[in-house]
Parts: C-alpha cells; sequence; structure tokens
C-alpha cells in the first residue's frame, strides 16, 4: 500500500485486533493484570492520550453500559449504537470476559462482582505516568465534562477536578458542563489553568467575535502537532443559557475548515480536533472538514475499541466516568499521518494500582465532605443504573420520589447520560444520590401542564435525539417519566413519533384539553423554584429503607 487510505486501513485493521478480539482471548485465559492493560507496542513519533466525560468521579465506580443506544438515518445499525452482543460480535470479544463487562450491560451484576468497579483518577494517573515513561512528550487531552456530576464537584464548583486534572498533567481541554458553574466562575478557573481552554466555536454574543483559543500547537517527536477544540455546540439549547449569556456556540463547521487551514499553513504536520461534539456530528463533521486527521470526540459517552474512519479522518470515542483511557500511537513524518496504533485501555480498578500521589490528592479533596458522603440513607436490592435511550433504574427512582415528594401526577427527569451504577445489596450514600441527579439548577419544580402541552414536550425532546440529521441531535436521551406511559416510533417525523400517552395511576389517555400537576428538575428556566432534587431523592430513600423496582414496561419502542 502506498497512499495515505491504505496506510490507515491496514492500521484500523490491526487497532481492531489489539484493542477488541486479541485482548478478550488473553483476558479469557489469565487473570486480569495491569501489565496486560498497559501493554502497548511503541509505534511511530507522537502519543496522544486522551480522556473525556469523567463526570468528576474521582474514586472508582460501576457503571452500566447502554441496553438502548438507537441509530437513526445513515448511523442506523453502525457504531456506536450497537449495544450487548452485538457490539460483541463486531469486535470478537468473548462474553464473559473483562473487556465485553466493560464495554457492554449483559451479565452486569455477575461480571460487575467478579471484575470490581472502573476508573478512579489515581489508577487513571497510573496508566498516564505509564505511558509518559514510554513516551515522555505524551500529549493528555481532556475532552471535557470534567468538573461536573458528583457532591465535591458541586460544593467546591469544579475545584476539585480543577486540581486533579491539573495534577494530571492536562496538555489542552474542551467544555460542556463546566459551563453550568456560570460564566464568572468558568472565567475564574481558565485564567488559572496552566493549559489552555480551547473552543473554536465559542463567541461573543454581543460581537460575535471569537471568545477562546481556537487551538493551540505542539512540537513532539519531531512533528508540529495543531489541537482544535470544539466545545459542545448546543449549549442554550441543552442547558440554561441564562448562565452564560455572554457566550454563543454552535458547530460552526465553516470555521472549523479555516481553523484547519489555517494550522496547515502555519506548518501543522497533524491536525487534532478535541471535539465535545457527540459521535453522530463528529461523524458528519468530518465528512464535511477536510484535513483533519484524528478527532478525539465526546458528549455523548460512547467506549469504542477501534476507531472509526471516515476519509482520512480517524474517530476515537473513549467512554466516560473514568473508565477508559485512549493511548493512539502515530507515525507523522512529511506533514502527513502515514499509520497508527491505538489501546482502549480498561481501568479496572483492582488490577491498576492507585498512584501514590494522586491517591493523596483526591482523599485530600474530598476529605472536608467524608461524612456528607458516606453517610447512608437506604439499600438498594435492584440494580440502579441509567445509561440509555430511555428510562433507567435510576431514573425509575428519580421519578417514583418526585411523584410521591412533591404530590404530583406526572413526574419528568431529564434524559443526561452521567450516573454511576449500584449493584444489588449496595448501600445508597448520599454520595451515590449525588452521582445521579447533582448540578447548579437542580430546583424539584412543581407546576401544571396540558395533555397537549406535554404531548409537544415529549414531540420536541424525541426530535433532538431521533431526527435523522446528526445535526439536529441536540438533546442527550429521552426525557424520563413516571406517571406516564406512551408509544414512541422512533422513525416517523417530529409531530408523529408520540403515540398512546396514557396517565398510569388510572389508565386513562391523556386528554390534550386537561391540565395534569406536573413535577421535574434541571428546567432551563431562570428563577426555578422548589427543593433541590437530590434531597427530594434521599428524603423518599429514608421513607423506603430499601429499594426494590419492577421492570418498567411504560415505554413502547417501535420503529428500530
Amino acid at each position: 500500500m502506498t497512499n495515505r487510505r491504505g496506510f490507515l486501513q491496514a492500521a484500523l485493521a490491526a487497532s481492531a485486533v489489539i484493542g477488541g478480539g486479541g485482548w478478550s482471548r488473553l483476558m479469557a485465559q489469565q487473570a486480569l493484570t495491569q501489565d496486560q492493560l498497559l501493554a502497548f507496542e511503541d509505534y511511530g513519533n507522537v502519543t496522544l492520550v486522551h480522556v473525556t466525560d469523567v463526570h468528576a468521579q474521582l474514586k472508582p465506580v460501576w457503571f452500566r453500559e447502554p441496553e438502548w443506544n438507537l441509530g437513526v438515518g445513515a448511523a442506523k445499525g453502525e457504531v456506536p449504537h450497537l449495544v450487548g452482543r452485538a457490539l460483541l460480535d463486531r469486535y470478537g470479544i468473548a462474553p464473559g470476559t473483562p473487556e465485553a463487562h466493560a464495554l457492554a450491560y449483559e451479565d452486569f451484576v455477575a461480571l460487575g462482582r467478579a471484575y470490581g468497579r472502573m476508573g478512579g483518577m489515581d489508577r487513571i494517573a497510573t496508566i498516564v505516568k505509564a505511558i509518559r515513561a514510554a513516551r515522555p512528550e505524551a500529549l493528555v487531552l481532556d475532552g471535557g465534562d470534567t468538573w461536573h456530576g458528583s457532591m465535591t464537584s458541586l460544593l467546591t464548583k469544579g475545584q476539585d477536578m480543577v486540581d486533579v486534572m491539573n495534577a494530571l498533567g492536562v496538555d489542552a481541554m474542551t467544555s460542556h458542563w463546566e459551563w453550568t458553574f456560570g460564566t464568572a466562575r468558568v472565567k475564574e478557573i481558565v485564567e488559572g489553568l496552566p493549559f489552555p481552554f480551547l473552543g473554536q466555536n465559542i463567541f461573543e454574543a454581543e460581537w460575535n467575535e471569537p471568545a477562546f483559543e481556537p487551538y493551540t500547537m505542539f512540537e513532539r517527536g519531531g512533528a508540529r502537532i495543531a489541537v482544535i477544540g470544539q466545545a459542545f455546540p448546543y449549549m442554550p439549547i441543552a442547558n440554561p443559557g441564562w448562565m452564560f449569556p455572554e457566550y454563543s456556540f454552535g458547530i460552526r463547521d465553516d470555521r472549523m475548515q479555516a481553523m484547519v487551514d489555517e494550522v496547515r499553513a502555519e506548518g501543522a504536520d497533524l491536525v487534532v480536533v478535541l471535539s465535545h461534539n457527540g459521535f453522530d456530528v463528529d461523524r458528519k463533521m468530518a465528512g464535511r472538514v477536510k484535513g483533519i486527521d484524528v478527532i478525539l470526540t465526546g458528549h455523548t459517552h460512547d467506549a469504542l475499541p477501534a476507531p472509526v474512519q471516515v476519509g482520512n479522518t480517524i474517530l476515537i470515542a473513549s467512554g466516560s466516568h473514568g473508565k477508559f483511557v485512549s493511548r493512539i500511537d502515530l507515525d507523522v513524518q512529511g506533514g502527513r499521518m502515514l499509520g497508527f496504533r491505538h489501546r482502549l485501555i480498561p481501568v479496572f480498578a483492582d488490577a491498576i494500582a492507585p498512584d501514590p500521589e494522586m491517591a493523596a490528592l483526591v482523599d485530600s479533596v474530598r476529605a472536608p465532605y467524608a461524612a456528607q458522603l458516606s453517610e447512608v440513607v437506604g439499600q438498594t436490592e435492584t440494580l440502579l443504573y441509567r445509561r440509555g435511550n430511555f428510562n433507567g433504574t435510576w431514573d425509575d427512582l428519580i421519578c417514583a420520589a418526585i411523584l410521591a415528594e412533591r404530590d404530583a401526577e406526572i413526574a419528568l427527569s431529564p434524559g443526561v447520560r452521567w450516573g454511576a451504577s449500584l449493584l444489588p445489596g449496595d448501600p445508597i450514600r448520599r454520595e451515590d444520590i449525588h452521582n445521579v441527579t447533582t448540578m447548579t439548577y437542580g430546583a424539584c419544580y412543581r407546576t401544571e401542564m396540558s395533555g397537549e402541552m406535554l404531548k409537544v414536550i415529549m414531540e420536541d425532546v424525541a426530535d433532538n435525539i431521533f431526527n435523522p440529521d446528526p445535526y439536529y441531535q441536540q438533546g442527550g436521551d429521552m426525557v424520563r417519566v413516571g406517571g406516564l406511559g406512551y408509544h414512541i416510533d422512533i422513525g416517523q417525523p417530529i409531530g408523529s413519533r408520540i403515540s398512546n400517552m396514557t396517565l398510569l395511576r388510572t389508565g386513562e389517555p391523556i386528554d390534550p384539553a386537561r391540565t395534569y400537576t406536573v413535577a421535574g428538575w434541571a428546567s432551563v428556566n431562570e428563577g426555578t423554584e422548589g427543593p433541590q432534587i437530590w434531597d427530594v431523592v434521599e428524603a423518599h430513600v429514608r421513607r423506603l429503607g430499601t429499594v426494590r423496582l419492577e421492570p418498567n414496561t411504560s415505554v413502547v419502542v417501535t420503529g428500530a
């Protein structure tokens, strides 16, 4: 093979063997060891290390991968929209192996008990130091959703994660939930960062001028590397725009093309986009913007054991919650990426030794809140998880709490992707509740809505997820509901996806003209009033003592 595309195709094939079936067969035969997890044959002259969507999880967690991750349009039946056995089969991964547990939801409880929790910033530090020992010039890149998602991140306004990522030695980052601390806090943190906070698509709203560094250049391994930042493009839609009114976002792929052309003109040998677009948006952007070598994708929490190639661009998906670290070695010569090797490293907490310095730092930032974090408020007999297009059991518990504690007929809970899992028999600590609810706009409102308005809301959210054009997929997953059943045909256009809406407590169809008492949380409206959602859930769990949830059959999905 003499052309660049041929080199990339060969590298993809090799990467799939290294990161997929070859690893699973090895793990099926031997016990997990740190040496096996970190094994990598150095290649080329440039190394990238990617972490993303950690969501402020300092300690190891359980995190169940989705059972529902439906692709629409061109993405239907394609990764990352394969789950469970279909995903394992695509990559030749044997069921029951550590890799199967890390990547798929099947047998999650049994395999979780066998292989233990994943993640932990002290384990990630061990991995990063090992990579840098072999490749001292490796770039460590943070894809965002870092400062948000835990009780300590809320109480410290993100400072716990800022301190930890500074200690990790990050070289650049981009952003999403970081902005929910508000403009003033983001600017305060950014001014003190020892690395650039990138966002080519963040503009000053008043003057429509770039607001942050669009890219940064590195000289590593004899190559000139441009890293272009792409912040989450739909901030004022998915999150409260009143928290950051000074800025506008958007995909801005015309400007991305201009930035790629600019860094190439400045002599960049390798162009890397550090993105929080989400996988399908990045896949589309890769087909529209020419000259990108690597997209380190984030936001949709996808974990793929091999890159996806679009033209001459490779997309790397590194999961979430600290479960994985991606290492990518590249051969960059004469202004071209000639080949690469990739490894999605699973962060099995029981197999990887914690880095002592990072462990001490993590313990120190958590110490002032230790009593609050560890207080047990109940126990669960049900596997509690969230990730997926529709309700998970954590969502069912949250909705049940809203219905009971706010005396509502219908509960609405946001379809966010973050939130660690709990196994049956686990205690439910205050920290666990915060891991699935904590945010800076967590007021649990109570209001009235007509049946017609409920239908409009459901249709709008569904279009944010199942519009066949990725550039119109502006939400997370489907809004979670309590007290309400419905059918959804994801193959229909907006206005026609939702049907058979039913008030569960009476079995009656939702009447468009009737008014219903609705409670929910995470409203993007300024001035929303109500108790904080974590207090609502804690009160409900204390009242129950032990959580037992029946399977939820209130949502019927067709058109998949």
